[in-house]
């Protein structure tokens, strides 16, 4: 359950920074007693510091190399709103559990459920609200419902160092960082946070340094004309600081004991932009006092620190330089309100500074510039020491001070607080020049000493133990939203799993199967389209050979227009003989658009049963009329050999239009072969029917004749006629022949008159269906099998039906593959983001562990 931490909106109540140690710094018998209780609180701070700036560099290298850290916000849920709590005492029973809303600066549309428990040194602690889970009263130890005014200090979800306060956005634009924070995108948020990380670990580092420095450096500042000059001099009992009506001190001057520099008074000029070490003369010049005042009045010297040892010779008691304990140091600064480089550079130098002494006038109480700063000096060191100064001027003082306090009292709580000890109204040059006149001066004197000398652990370290509550508090909220934010990623990266991971099981398991199952629709359409293109095709070529239409439909056999137009009678019955092929093909190719269309169909039956519900079907819709197009028939014939629909050879589609299949010859209307191979052959010839039979019965020599009379020179040519003239005459002049030529004529004159008017009209349909079938399955000499009629056209339409199926499969291969990579992708993904959940929620826990025992050493 992860933990967030909330500040607090007012002053909050830390407790001492370890109030053993510090009750025995302030009531310690002797200064031995008192620095081993200093040293024992400064070894602990300096540790809690490393083991910060430790914490803040993993999250910012976490942040830069395995998560984007996210930035939090908090707000009020609107259901639990009635259950918020009202300002009670912080001693009375367990507060309730608040509720808010968590949402992120990246997504601030989206947002958690969170609630509310008391956490660790001011910070609250936050767990997730289960889903449908029911506002319910909480109940104390002994089971009663506790009362509403046990509650909590208002709580915000500002951070207070880890901030991201932008100054963006138009004029009259909301300008609050919540807002503009939310314009940003997550990795510029990121790398928003770690600047700030970084940077509070530049900050941690001068901590460090200050918290080791024996010691302590006390700032003097205010507006100008305040008098913190005079200030300086009236604790020193001596005019050493230039003084004047008009502001004279135009650089920082920080006044040391003499016995740090061997007992010598002089200035130590420091040089531009070198850090300052007393043993390195290097690192400044030397002054003499006397030249003191032309330094400090010289705008020429504006950019540069001195260092100005003078001797106090009062006693150690009395002294707040040489008091004999720690190192003090006073830093006379420029005015606020004069330069706003001074101002700015002074601002910088808070973090340097470990008490501020702040002069204002009682003349002009706090200016805008005054506020500002002491607004952002209380929230870093919590206790301000203020100096009234020119109480003496005043008439009406009691007013003075009411309205003074008023407004301390909202610019740094704490130091209202103690106002007794810590605000003070006194007049300088009065304290400066009669020391025993005024009884303000010497208490504020005594306070200042006790401030910085006996309390030294809380005016040094309190600033020190402020910043680190404060970070503390910061990580505390940054990492506990961030693993409340990486336990709903991990819970959202399982509940996907669970979805994705059986999906993914599912389609690696049917992977074979829809293969299979592809693969068998190919095949089975294309063979299933062979096989029945092949029969019908054998079925046709049968009918033709035997006389017949292939196809009964549209084309018909001519009638017989007798003796004189057989040729044309010829012609006309080859045509319908080739045009009912056609249309046999062209049935062969709808019966293959049929089966092709039940295939693509049971493609996408498998489209519905393997693809997952959530995966796009294919748009592409099958069109049967598309197929065996001229245009794809003549790709085909333009990059294969293989005989498609019109091809060189005559076969298949438009057979009956092609001028060289429709010519007549001699064999077309007396095939002379085939009766010779009836009579000699015992009619072997399957083709041959009972007619054919009969037909031979009739003299080979009266059909010869007879076809010769009937084709004459058409069928001979008008050279054989001549040598066959030649060689009858020469027959003839055998007188045996001449006694025989009378019958013979007699039997061929009859012969010749029973074919014609008997025969010819059946034989000629049978004569021209037998050669158009010898021509289509024989072929041409030296043609290949797969280039026959049958064969040719069993490959093309298998070939065009396995094409378009073949569409079908790639693309539901393709559209079943990409799901599956798809859903591999989603796996992977999820068990990535799952890893760096998991990784992510140690990881915070850790921190928040690891800030949880700072915080414990720090307040031990």
């Amino acid at each position: 359950m992860s933990q967030i931490p909330q500040q607090q909106t007012s002053a909050p109540q830390t407790p001492a920074i370890s109030e053993s140690v510090q009750d025995r710094i302030e009531n310690g018998v002797n200064i031995e007693e008192v620095q081993k209780a200093y040293l024992q609180l400064q070894t602990r701070l300096v540790g809690a510091l490393e083991s910060t700036k430790n914490i803040l560099k993993d999250i910012r290298e976490f942040n830069k190399d395995s998560w984007i850290v996210r930035y939090p916000h908090l707000t009020e849920s609107s259901s639990v709103s009635a259950h918020a709590p009202t300002d009670g005492a912080a001693d009375g029973p367990a507060p309730r559990p608040l509720r808010r809303s968590l949402s992120f600066a990246d997504d601030p549309a989206s947002s958690l459920e969170v609630v509310m428990r008391p956490g660790v040194q001011r910070s609250m602690t936050l767990a997730s609200v289960p889903e449908h889970e029911e506002p319910a009263s909480v109940e104390n130890e002994q089971g009663a419902p506790q009362d509403d005014s046990s509650s909590l200090l208002p709580v915000t979800s500002d951070f207070q160092v880890l901030r991201l306060d932008l100054k963006l956005g138009p004029t009259g634009a909301t300008s609050t960082a919540a807002f503009l924070v939310n314009q940003l995108e997550k990795a510029s948020i990121a790398n928003l946070i770690e600047e700030r990380i970084r940077s509070s670990m530049n900050h941690i580092d001068k901590l460090k340094t200050r918290v080791e420095d024996t010691s302590s450096k006390v700032l003097v500042t205010g507006d100008l004309n305040a008098g913190k000059s005079t200030f300086v001099n009236a604790l020193l009992r001596r005019d050493i600081l230039p003084v004047d009506q008009q502001p004279c001190t135009e650089m920082f001057c920080e006044v040391h004991d003499a016995a740090d520099n061997e007992g010598r008074e002089e200035i130590h000029l420091v040089k531009e932009g070198i850090f300052y070490k007393h043993t390195d003369e290097s690192t400044y010049t030397r002054v003499p006092i006397l030249e003191l005042e032309n330094l400090v009045v010289d705008p020429k010297n504006a950019q540069h620190h001195l260092k100005l040892y003078v001797n106090d010779t009062r006693k150690p008691s009395e002294s707040l330089l040489h008091n004999g304990i720690a190192d003090i140091a006073l830093i006379d600064a420029p005015g606020l309100n004069r330069d706003s480089i001074k101002t700015t550079t002074l601002f910088a130098r808070q973090e340097e500074i470990d008490v501020v002494v702040f002069v204002v006038s009682a003349e002009n109480h706090f200016t805008l510039s005054a506020k500002e700063f002491l607004w952002n000096a209380s929230q870093e060191k919590a206790y301000l020491f203020i100096v009234v100064n020119r109480f003496d001027n005043i008439k009406d003082k009691e007013k003075c001070k009411r309205l003074v306090l008023d407004q301390i009292k909202q610019l740094s709580p704490r130091t209202y607080e103690d106002a007794e000890d810590l605000v003070h109204f006194v007049d300088s040059s009065s304290a400066l020049h009669s020391p025993s006149a005024d009884g303000s001066f010497e208490k504020l004197e005594s306070d200042l000493r006790s401030f910085v000398l006996v309390k030294r652990s809380k005016s040094k370290f309190n600033p020190v133990t402020n910043y680190l509550d404060n970070v503390l508090s910061d990580v505390n909220l940054l990492s506990s939203s961030n693993a409340v934010l990486a336990e709903t990623e991990r819970d959202q990266a399982r509940a996907d799993l669970e979805r994705a991971r059986p999906a993914l099981e599912a389609m690696k398991s049917s992977r074979d199967s829809l293969e299979d199952g592809l693969g068998d629709a190919e095949d089975d359409g294309a063979v299933k389209a062979q096989t029945r293109t092949r029969d019908r095709l054998n079925k046709a070529l049968d009918r033709v050979a035997s006389g017949q239409l292939a196809e009964e439909g549209d084309v018909s056999l001519p009638e017989y227009p007798g003796i004189f137009g057989v040729v044309e009678y010829t012609r006309e019955v080859k045509k319908a003989l080739l045009a009912s092929l056609d249309i046999s093909v062209k049935l062969a190719e709808d019966e293959a658009r049929l089966i092709t269309a039940a295939g693509v169909n049971k493609v996408g039956e498998m489209a519905e049963k393997y693809l997952p519900e959530d995966v796009e079907r294919s748009r592409r819709v099958f069109k049967p009329d598309a197929m065996f197009s001229p245009r794809a028939a003549k790709k085909a014939r333009r990059t294969s050999g293989i005989l498609v629909a019109g091809g060189v050879h005559g076969l298949g589609i438009g057979l009956s239009q092609r001028p060289d299949m429709l010519e007549v010859s001699f064999l077309d209307i007396m095939d002379v072969q085939h009766r010779l191979s009836v009579h000699f052959n015992n009619s072997d010839d399957k083709s041959l029917d009972s007619n054919d039979a009969a037909a031979g019965a009739l003299t080979l020599g009266s059909l010869g004749v007879g076809a010769l009379t009937l084709t004459g020179g058409k069928a001979l040519g008008l050279r054989g006629a001549f040598q066959g003239l030649v060689r009858i005459t020469d027959l003839f002049s055998n007188e045996t022949v001449r006694k025989w030529a009378v019958p013979v004529l007699g039997a061929f004159t009859v012969g010749l008159t029973a074919y014609f008017i008997l025969e010819l009209p059946n034989t000629i349909p049978k004569n021209v269906g037998r050669r158009i079938k010898a021509n289509l399955v024989l072929g041409e000499e030296g043609q290949e099998e797969d280039l026959k009629f049958v064969n040719a056209h069993c490959v093309r339409v298998g070939k065009e039906t396995r094409k378009v199926l073949r569409i079908a499969t790639w693309d539901l291969r393709e559209r079943f593959r990409n799901a599956m990579e798809d859903r591999q992708r989603e796996v992977r993904g999820k068990e990535e983001q799952e890893r760096m959940a998991l990784r992510a929620i140690e990881f915070f826990a850790n921190v928040a562990r690891r800030a949880s025992q700072v915080n414990e050493v720090v307040h031990q």
